[in-house]
């Protein structure tokens, strides 16, 4: 929404003042939150103080309502937990402890409350500011303020972040903690399968006197000793949500997962015990069930880890091993995903409080795709409870839309993907799976869900190995639902991936669509992926064997697609990135004052740079986007010196690959270092190709399946429409096309209509929604910018927008 009158944003909090209180149970991130509402806040002009301890600290006072600085919050972003403290508080939940509350507020001149927990912590908010007026009668009448004291406190504003990993508070997508939780869960769920997958290997071949028995024979060998049989059971946190256990079952690809909002049919046992039989005729020897802490039947009774286990046990005799993760999943470092939520939080938090008049409801900030927006906090509560009540009364389905769309696409997609066989009839169709471009994480997740719902349509899946090269030799061979077994956890490219274009060996790709009798192409990978699909679609007008529909599935590490707002594999180098900072930060811990100069990877695209120089705290971030010249670098400099004058000892400075030609890497450690003798040195790092590698997120994983199970059902339905006289032809626009997340939404938009919005010299998109996050960044480090204020958050409503969901 546009303002009449712009305002300037470093006086929107002159003679304001702001606290931040952590409560409830905490989760990583939070401290991201806490430092950007304290920096945007001192940004504003206004004071603000921390509140430790939760409520306890706002009842009890004293020192524990501290005025922040902007160093109190210097070296936060990579600690667990909560700096500030939390805690459960009784004193609060009375009339007498909240009138205590408010009269230490008062005292200070507090009238702006940032409250960061769950469902129970903010709604005890918006109760504090319903009685507000209330308790400063009861103040007044008690002699604790004076009227003067009263009518500057008139009015109270709330703003709520959610902060919880169990990620169950209705009207956001993902509430700070829950990515790094999943972070922790996946870590285990590898560590688990590995172990059995290593022992699968070493017993894949083994000698039986003279003779070496290969792997299919000694998979049956080993099938009839029960004592070989593995099945992991895994219970994960959530309270009375199952979004960690859904979106886990999907990033490791479990074979079953039991969550509060859909309970199993009845006779699940036998459901179970005849699916993991099944899993095991078709020779997968590693079974994983995934089960939520709030689990129920449809009789209300708990299903637990030990009951599952004793039936697996029983029942089928397999070796069961159950694993109970408790609060291992609150700790550790927060990904780069929560940090950079948490900072975006509250920097809106900032802005939703001081735009705030007594009229406004208490809202919450949160996050709507990839948006920041702000909902009424009771609206939020009230559906949240709805879920509850909905699953009380056997609502299941009804329990799975209020949740939100985000839950239940991830429901949607298990379902696809688990507790169905392959039709019995076919489809005759043969759908080719290639990956272009440098592989990522996560490119075989999208591979994996693309092959198997393609098999569960009735299709013929084709694995076309080396990319265009592959489609042109003809290096292209079927796969069934066993060829892409385990391939969710596995970085890289399985199928094989090269940067050639199509353009140069059209006839032979041609031929081989042909020969192959290939009716669709899924073509998985970056720029290349997007140049290359143009390049089939331009060349449909010589070559009939073309006129078949194509999706493109951006997958890079580059994020530099047109079309969509994040690429496949993007959230895996982003969270190497952030990583490596803040070892390399930690490395010069108890030395002097240190600069850091890191290069990362991105061609010309900025992402990676400006995303994990939010995620890491940077003082600067170069990038091509953004044109930088001598002046600037001169400012960049100086404010780093005054910085380190003070009690930071840490600078990190974050330059893409090609932000600019001449002023190198090299020349940037140069700079800093002469000018900064005698108050800090430098080191410099090259990440290099470090950044490409590794095992995908549980976001990569997450993305990857749901962007191969949409792009497979779309071509499905895209080669209804284009069959005609018994065989397909395609040459509209729209049968050929990139599948992207855009704002709210994965979409599907024709290539040539992205055409217009691509710098094809420098691979990148024209727009770039992440750009308008470019200004937060020097904000938080402490730049003295303007920031764009014509624009702010209008109130939406969850109850209207649940209605079309």
């Amino acid at each position: 929404m546009q303002r009449s009158t712009p305002v300037d944003p470093t006086k929107m909090g002159a003679g304001r003042a702001i606290a931040v209180l952590t409560s409830g149970g905490d989760a990583q991130g939070m401290n991201a939150a806490v430092r950007a509402t304290v920096r945007v806040g001192i940004y504003t002009g206004a004071k603000v103080y921390f509140v430790h301890e939760g409520y306890q600290g706002l009842v009890d006072g004293g020192d524990n309502i501290r005025q922040a600085t902007w160093e109190s919050v210097s070296m936060m972003l990579q600690l667990g937990g909560t700096v500030i403290g939390s805690a459960r508080c009784q004193d609060f939940r009375s009339k007498e402890g909240r009138a205590k509350a408010a009269c230490n507020l008062v005292k200070l001149g507090i009238t702006n409350l940032c409250v960061i927990g769950g469902d129970g912590s903010l709604t005890g908010a918006n109760e504090f500011r319903n009685e507000w007026s209330e308790l400063l009668q009861i103040l007044l009448k008690a002699g604790k303020i004076t009227a003067e004291e009263a009518k500057r406190s008139s009015h109270l504003n709330i703003v709520g972040m959610v902060g919880s990993i169990d990620n169950d508070f209705c009207g956001t997508d993902m509430t700070i903690g829950t990515d790094s939780a999943l972070h922790r869960i996946m870590e285990v769920v590898d560590a688990i399968t590995t172990t059995a997958q290593r022992y699968i290997q070493t017993h894949s071949c083994m000698y039986i006197g003279h003779y070496t028995v290969d792997n299919a024979l000694i998979c049956l060998f080993l099938s009839h000793l029960c004592s070989h049989q593995r099945a992991f059971i895994l219970e994960v946190m959530g309270r009375h949500c199952g979004y960690l256990a859904l979106v886990t079952a999907l990033a490791c690809g479990a074979d079953w997962v039991f969550i509060p909002e859909m309970p199993p049919d009845e006779g699940w046992e036998d459901h179970l015990c005849r699916r993991l039989t099944y899993q095991r005729s078709i020779g997968n020897r590693l079974n994983v069930i995934i089960v939520a802490e709030g689990a129920l039947d449809l009789h209300g009774k708990p299903i637990t880890c030990d009951i599952i286990k004793n039936l697996v046990t029983k029942k089928l005799g397999f070796d069961t091993r159950a694993t109970v993760l408790g609060h291992v999943q609150r700790g550790g470092t927060p990904s780069a995903f929560d940090r950079i939520l948490g900072s975006r939080m509250g920097v809106e938090a900032v802005m939703a409080l001081l735009e705030a008049t007594p009229n406004t409801p208490a809202c919450v900030v949160s996050l709507s795709g990839n948006m920041a927006v702000r909902l009424p906090l009771m609206e939020c509560v009230q559906v949240t409870k709805e879920v509850t009540t909905a699953m009380a009364e056997g609502r299941f389905e009804e329990a799975v839309k209020l949740r939100g769309k985000s839950f239940e696409n991830n429901w949607n997609t298990y379902k696809l993907l688990a507790h169905v066989t392959a039709p019995d009839v076919k489809s005759n169709i043969n759908i080719a799976i290639l990956n272009v471009g440098a592989p990522c994480a996560g490119m075989n997740a999208a591979v994996r869900s693309a092959v198997r719902i393609g098999i569960l349509q009735g299709h013929n899946m084709l694995a076309v190995h080396d990319g265009f090269d592959g489609l042109a030799n003809g290096t292209i061979e079927p796969m069934a639902w066993g060829y892409v077994g385990g391939w969710t956890g596995k970085g890289g490219s399985d199928l094989g991936t090269k940067r050639s274009l199509p353009a140069s060996m059209i006839e032979e790709i041609s031929l081989n669509i042909a020969k192959f009798n290939i009716h669709a192409l899924v073509i998985i990978g970056g720029f290349e992926a997007f140049v290359g699909g143009l390049e089939l679609v331009t060349a449909r007008e010589k070559y009939e064997e073309l006129c078949i529909p194509l999706v493109v599935i951006p997958a890079t590490v580059s994020n530099n697609v047109p079309g969509s707002d994040f690429s496949i594999g993007a959230d895996t180098a982003l969270n190497t990135i952030t990583t490596t900072c803040d070892r390399i930060k930690q490395s010069a811990a108890g030395t002097k004052r240190r600069v850091f100069i890191i290069e990362t990877m991105g061609g010309y695209c900025g992402y990676l740079a400006t995303m994990a120089g939010l995620a890491a705290g940077a003082d600067a971030a170069y990038i091509y986007e953004e044109p930088f010249g001598i002046h600037d670098l001169e400012t960049n400099v100086e404010h780093l010196l005054e910085k380190m004058k003070t009690t930071v000892k840490r600078g990190l400075i974050l330059r893409n690959e090609k932000c600019n030609a001449n002023y190198t890497t090299d020349f940037l450690f140069n700079l800093y270092s002469e000018e900064g003798k005698g108050v800090f040195d430098c080191r410099k790092n090259v990440l290099g190709h470090m950044q490409q590698g590794g095992t995908p997120t549980p976001f990569d994983r997450n993305f990857g399946t749901k962007m191969g199970a949409k792009a497979v059902l779309w071509l499905t339905d895209k080669l209804k429409e284009c069959y005609r006289h018994g065989r397909i032809f395609a040459n509209t626009p729209d049968s050929a096309c990139v599948l992207g997340m855009k704002k709210r939404a994965m979409i599907f938009q024709p290539l040539s209509d992205l055409k217009e919005d691509t710098d094809f010299e420098h691979r990148i998109p024209k727009t770039q929604w992440w750009l308008k996050l470019r200004p937060i960044l020097k904000i938080l480090a402490k730049y003295k910018i303007s920031l764009d204020t014509s624009e702010t958050a209008t109130m939406e409503h969850v109850i209207k927008k649940r209605g079309t969901v």
